[in-house]
């Protein structure tokens, strides 16, 4: 018997910024209405200009807005949305978010509440990955109980060995042991810091891995139980367990390797009924042995190169999972055209250990051409909040193979104008000219290793006069898009030395 489809028609995005605008983005070309929440600290940001209807959900502190789930149902139910979308972070990989979703009688575009408890716990999803035969790395499956059991099972596995969080991502929670004297205070920390950040401090060990790359492989999943492993991407550039820069596909994966790992991350969502997108994250040593990571039960920040070397649109396809539509089976047939690489710009001092830089964007222009992409949630004149992350915006350069797409990322770096806070943009250009990224070396303790690579070449504040130019530029432009046509964005574009040498890829 056919299953019902789910009627959608007005989407609310339970998130903000970058990720708002781009799921407003695709339910615009689908048809959908949209809904934006909001704190008072973003009444006046991009995303909530963007949306259909908006309303106000509290104070700028995340526990008094976007956190709050009576809060965003209440806002559904205002405006009639019929459909909850929760982007990445805050509650997106909250079960109990997903559950008063469909208790409130709305579509949650994501997976269903047992999927994301199974793979929300660290140890839980190891026990799952280990039912579904997927290789996991040497490790406890029940949550330690003492400092002194590390001690032995240090001793089983062999040093270095990783204390990580049962309830943990991001890096909180966890730390490298490299020799018995190091045992108590990192079991310590680990376990106060787990507490702090996530309410949880069950600990749980494995073997560390050196050397270790990590590579996640984008699936996606329907109710009618079709599966498709839409290829991996690379995110071995690091710093403190947050990724850097990203790309797909992988290029130095073998075939053989790239198999087993669709194999095994198809394995794992069928054995949890996985609905939607979802990431599954490996860590791969010298001899290209993969094992478990975790799974993301949501959409990656990271997700736009996947969709630059597939030309797809991965929230659409959430969409359609969502409305209960059956996937296209030709996204079995779909190979990787090209190569793209992704940098997050945050609003950051990388000197000052990469601590946050809020502020008045004073100039915004980023860079377009050929293969170029800048996903934004702030624009020329946003403030950069105290209140959340800091990421201005992602950057993504496509091109025919792995070093003209670096080259393009970094000549659009070059071409950044971004004034009024401090920012990671020289760092990034930094890693795009090391030989050890060019050479794809690198593994997830690079960054951390070598701290030379931090070095100062300001690309904050521009020569005054360039500013004043840039500026009575972006007014120039805005009073003629403000009096001429509707297509006169396009044809202003269209006069630059951009546009003279190709269109311009969204």
């Amino acid at each position: 018997m056919a299953k019902a489809k789910k009627q959608i028609s007005k989407v609310l995005v339970a998130n903000r910024g970058e990720i708002a605008c781009r799921i407003f983005k695709t339910c615009r070309e689908m048809g959908l209405q949209t809904v934006a929440v909001y704190s008072e600290a973003d009444q006046n940001a991009p995303f909530v200009k963007m949306a259909d209807q908006s309303v106000c959900i509290g104070a700028a502190p995340a526990s008094e807005s976007y956190l709050v789930i009576e809060k965003i149902l209440a806002a559904a139910k205002e405006t009639g949305a019929n459909a909850i979308h929760p982007g990445y972070g805050f509650l997106s990989e909250r079960s109990a978010f997903c559950k008063a979703v469909e208790d409130a009688g709305l579509a949650f575009i994501g997976p269903k509440a047992p999927a994301i408890d199974a793979m929300g716990d660290k140890v839980s999803a190891r026990e799952w990955a280990t039912k579904a035969k997927v290789p996991v790395v040497p490790g406890t499956s029940t949550p330690l109980k003492a400092v002194s059991e590390v001690e032995g099972l240090a001793k089983e596995f062999g040093f270095p060995v990783l204390l990580k969080a049962a309830a943990g991502g991001g890096g909180k929670g966890m730390r490298v042991v490299k020799e018995v004297s190091e045992i108590k205070e990192a079991f310590n920390l680990a376990k106060s810091e787990a507490a702090q950040s996530f309410g949880d401090d069950r600990l749980y060990l494995e073997k560390y891995i050196t050397n270790p790359r990590h590579v996640e492989a984008q699936i996606i999943r329907d109710e009618h139980g079709q599966g498709f492993f839409l290829f991996e991407r690379e995110c071995s550039l690091q710093r403190r367990h947050q990724k850097v820069i990203e790309e797909a596909p992988c290029s130095y994966l073998k075939q053989e390797v790239r198999d087993k790992i669709a194999k095994a991350s198809l394995s794992l969502a069928d054995a949890i009924d996985y609905r939607g997108v979802g990431t599954i994250e490996f860590l791969v040593d010298d001899n290209q042995e993969f094992y478990f990571l975790e799974m993301n039960t949501r959409l990656q920040v990271e997700h736009c190169v996947t969709e630059e070397i597939l030309g797809l649109d991965l929230v659409r396809l959430q969409l359609l999972v969502a409305m209960g539509q059956k996937l296209p089976g030709d996204l079995s047939k779909r190979q990787p055209q090209g190569h793209a690489i992704e940098c997050r710009i945050y609003a950051e001092d990388p000197e000052n250990n990469f601590m946050p830089s809020p502020g008045l964007l004073k100039i915004l222009t980023p860079p377009t051409g050929p293969g170029i992409r800048h996903d934004s949630g702030v624009e020329q004149g946003s403030v950069v909040s105290i209140y959340y992350d800091p990421m201005i915006a992602k950057l993504i350069a496509f091109g025919p193979d792995r070093e003209a797409a670096r080259v393009r990322l970094l000549q659009a770096l070059e071409a950044y104008h971004l004034s009024g806070v401090k920012n990671n943009i020289s760092f990034l250009m930094q890693l795009l000219k090391d030989p050890v990224y060019i050479e794809e070396k690198m593994n997830t303790q690079y960054i951390d290793k070598n701290p030379q690579i931090i070095k100062r070449e300001d690309h904050s504040e521009l020569p005054l006069e360039v500013l004043l130019g840039v500026v009575a530029l972006s007014e120039s432009d805005k009073v003629k898009q403000n009096s001429s046509s509707p297509n006169s964005v396009q044809k202003s574009s269209q006069n630059s030395p951009w546009w003279q040498q190709g269109q311009v890829q969204s």
